[in-house]
């Protein structure tokens, strides 16, 4: 035999003995170890063509396989600015990352190797044989690996097909088409999501959504040990917890439940579309979808979408609803079990019920309408009932706190206190609450009874505004002693509203008081449309309303306090913009990315902001951002695109074109307006004119000009330091240049700026010419103060 045979023969002996892990003294040549280790990695790795590999291939790093209708690959890859290397399945060519093999063993170099065995075993082994992942079986005669068009990466029995592994029996941070969620009760198997650590780490984080059956079935999302989120049950075609009905059309959910397991998976019914459900390391599940061919991926939904989302957000016996505020209440016949707390929002303690139950008396029943049902861990489930039959059950057993009906499994009843409702404005159940008769009235009774220092607005605001949620109202004397009679030495700063103070009530809540000025450039409308725009929002990233005082000619706003004041105060400053290291502008883009995205889409009404900028943007204890100041904010009806004004209010520098010069705004007027910011977060300077020796450039046309020169890095601020991630700096750049193009219609929306902010693999547009990137006299002008320019032009 020829000495290459020899060589060969040998190479694959030494392979077959590092694959089953055999003592290195087990080797039938182990004075050849390091010339079998080359040949078994070297002359055996060859180009992998199509979709499937036999035990005469591997796939080394730098080779893939393709489905066969392109949708999926195998491969090796690095996320984000890791150096480690992972086998993986993703979408070419954006590299959107769906199955990692090796997710808790990376490769430190680009050394790995794929092989199959002749007995039926995959391993994922390095350049000295140590195995960093393998899927266990064996005993297979001609097996074959193949990358399915579905995602799926299967290991059949060559002769007969059967199957003896797949990727879809483990999944990672995503489901897909076709895939399962499984709980199998007869030998504990339970296949769920897993979020990754982080952007550049695949390894298992901190969240998992997975099947969850008490007396029904639902998706529970955990962080750790703490439950956090609930989809609701099962109605048959959905979760009634999740408000999504324009997705009926496009996809098919398809559940099975009985003693032997509960399975979950979904369909996609347009052939031209793909879709992902993906766990990411922040908690959030989202739906992506992305047409063919590919013209990038979007977020089609996502939970949890509200604070009402929360699991148990409002405590025992409370009713979460975001068309009100305060957000929780306690359901009719019940009181808050911590009063104190309650006022402070606190509603972790619930509430308890004000009179007790008599079942010998007679009790009645109380209809919710619209709600999410609550949590089924004290719930029965008795079958095909009627909706009479159930309420006769519940009657009967004095132990029976509520019923209602579902079309998937008849007559629910629970027993004892009542978790995790909510109120939807479309959709939802119907649950009958028991209560004494002495509770039962004839109106229909949501909004809970208790409501501290709570009063109507005001009478002008009633007859002028129709029926407005209600606020807490303060007296004038408690907002003068709370600022010791608005003292200068209380004093925090002055915007077009007025001048702001901080307060602090008798229980020693700080408070800042946004105080109306009587020569104003904002006036009572704009007072009006604050309090009413805020009322109705809710959202971690946007200032949180307290209360309001109308007394005389007196008009002031009580927010909470903020004690890191606005965003302004911190990049502008030469001392403090040291605080900001790379991660914290990151975490204060994204937050304020996250809080327009709520106003534009996530809240129940679509809102433009028309004054996005720094002075504008205030920063809690831990310096996350959250967006103020709704004088001048615009509600948007739901198939309402644009709007026209021939008054323009708002500031130079942060205006967008259209805007500016033709009174045309919309939700990419706010966009332009987060465009600068990022930009002026990024570099620490102000959007006016930058020192150019040959341009009179502000720092839109300065970015470009870098961008166009390929030295965008420059841009970065000093203070920042040198630790820091390039390509997550350029991409954050090149988001805000697409942000700021003059065209509206050639920006993005904010649920894309989220998305490509928040996914590095997402594949970004070139930008295009900035809008205003001149600088003008208007714009030299130093807008650190927060001064409004009121333009008045002629409307088309």
């Amino acid at each position: 035999m020829a000495l290459v045979e020899w060589f060969l023969v040998l190479g694959i002996s030494a392979a077959a003995v590092l694959v089953h892990g055999q003592p290195e003294t087990q080797s039938p040549f182990p004075q050849y170890k390091f010339i079998f280790l080359f040949l078994s990695f070297n002359l055996f790795t060859v180009s992998i063509a199509g979709d499937a590999m036999t035990p005469t291939k591997s796939i080394a790093d730098g080779q893939t396989l393709i489905s066969s209708g392109g949708t999926f690959e195998l491969g090796f890859f690095s996320p984000g600015d890791s150096k480690n290397r992972y086998l993986g399945i993703y979408y070419p060519p954006d590299k959107i990352v769906v199955w990692v093999a090796n997710r808790i063993s990376p490769l430190g170099g680009s050394t790995g190797v794929l092989n199959l065995t002749g007995d039926g075993t995959l391993v994922l082994v390095n350049s000295t044989g140590y195995i960093f992942w393998s899927t266990g079986t064996s005993n297979a005669i001609n097996p074959v690996v193949q990358l399915l068009d579905s995602g799926n990466l299967v290991l059949l029995e060559g002769t007969s097909k059967t199957l003896l592994w797949q990727s879809f029996d483990h999944p990672t941070d995503t489901l897909l088409p076709g895939m399962k969620l499984v709980r199998d009760f007869r030998t504990n198997l339970d296949t769920y999501l897993t979020s990754w650590k982080s952007s550049s780490d695949p390894s298992p984080g901190d969240y998992s959504y997975k099947i969850n059956r008490n007396a029904a079935t639902e998706l529970f999302l955990w962080r750790g040990s703490d439950l956090i989120f609930r989809t609701g049950p099962w109605n048959g075609r959905g979760f009634d917890g999740i408000q999504a009905t324009k997705i009926a059309n496009l996809f098919r959910f398809h559940l099975t439940s009985n003693e032997y397991e509960a399975t979950y998976s979904f369909e996609v019914l347009d052939n031209s579309v793909l879709s992902r459900l993906v766990l990411n390391e922040t908690g959030m599940v989202q739906r992506f979808v992305r047409s063919k061919p590919n013209i990038g991926w979007h977020p089609y939904w996502w939970h949890p979408k509200d604070q009402c989302d929360e699991y148990a957000n409002c405590g025992a016996n409370g009713v979460c609803s975001t068309n009100y505020l305060p957000a929780c209440d306690c359901l009719k016949g019940f009181i808050p079990k911590s009063p104190q707390k309650w006022t402070m929002r606190d509603n972790t303690d619930g509430c308890v019920r004000r009179t007790a139950l008599n079942c010998s008396s007679g009790d009645g029943f109380f209809g919710l309408q619209q709600v999410k049902l609550p949590g089924t861990s004290n719930a029965t489930v008795h079958g095909n009932v009627s909706l009479e039959g159930c309420k006769d059950w519940c009657l009967k057993n004095c132990s029976c706190s509520a019923y209602a009906i579902s079309e998937w499994s008849g007559c629910n009843t629970w027993t004892g206190d009542l978790v995790d409702i909510r109120v939807f404005t479309e959709g939802g159940k119907d649950l009958y609450l028991r209560l004494a008769s002495s509770e039962l009235g004839n109106d229909y009774f949501l909004r809970g009874e208790f409501k501290p220092a709570c009063k109507t607005i005001s009478t002008h605001y009633k007859e002028s505004r129709g029926n407005e949620p209600e606020l807490p109202l303060f007296d004038i004397h408690t907002i003068r002693t709370a600022t010791n009679n608005f003292s200068d030495d209380n004093k925090l700063g002055e915007g077009g509203f007025g001048p702001v103070y901080k307060g602090q009530l008798e229980d020693g809540e700080n408070i800042a008081v946004k105080r109306l000025s009587k020569d104003s450039v904002q006036g009572i409308h704009e007072f009006t449309n604050e309090v009413l725009l805020i009322a109705k929002l809710q959202h971690r990233n946007l200032v949180r309303l307290l209360g309001c005082c109308i007394e005389g000619e007196e008009r002031l706003l009580v927010y909470e306090y903020l004690q890191n004041t606005s965003l302004d105060c911190f990049i502008f400053d030469r001392t403090r913009s040291a605080l900001l290291n790379w991660q914290k502008r990151l975490d204060i883009i994204l937050g304020i990315a996250r809080g327009l995205l709520y106003l534009h889409q996530d809240s129940r009404l679509k809102i433009i902001h028309r004054d996005l900028k720094t002075s504008n943007i205030l920063l809690d204890q831990e310096l996350n951002p959250k967006i103020s100041d709704f004088g001048t904010a615009r509600i948007f009806k739901g198939d309402q695109i644009e709007e026209n004004t021939i008054r323009v209010v708002g500031t130079y520098g942060y205006m967008s074109p259209e805007y500016a010069m033709e009174g045309i705004f919309s939700v990419k007027s706010d966009v332009f307006s987060f465009g600068v910011l990022v930009l002026e977060i990024l570099s620490g300077k102000k959007n006016r004119m930058i020192n150019q020796a040959q341009a009179r450039l502000n720092l839109l046309g300065h970015a470009w000009r870098l961008w166009t020169e390929g030295r965008c890095l420059e841009i970065l601020d000093e203070a920042v330091g040198c630790a820091y991630p390039e390509s997550k700096v350029l991409r954050c750049i090149q988001v805000a240049l697409l942000c700021v193009q003059e065209g509206s219609e050639d920006r993005p929306t904010m649920a894309e700026v989220v998305l490509m902010l928040g996914t590095e693999s997402a594949l970004l547009p070139q930008p295009q010419r900035p809008g205003f990137c001149i600088a003008t006299p208007l714009m030299e002008r130093d807008w650190s103060s927060g001064n409004k320019i009121t333009v008045t032009i002629e409307g088309r």
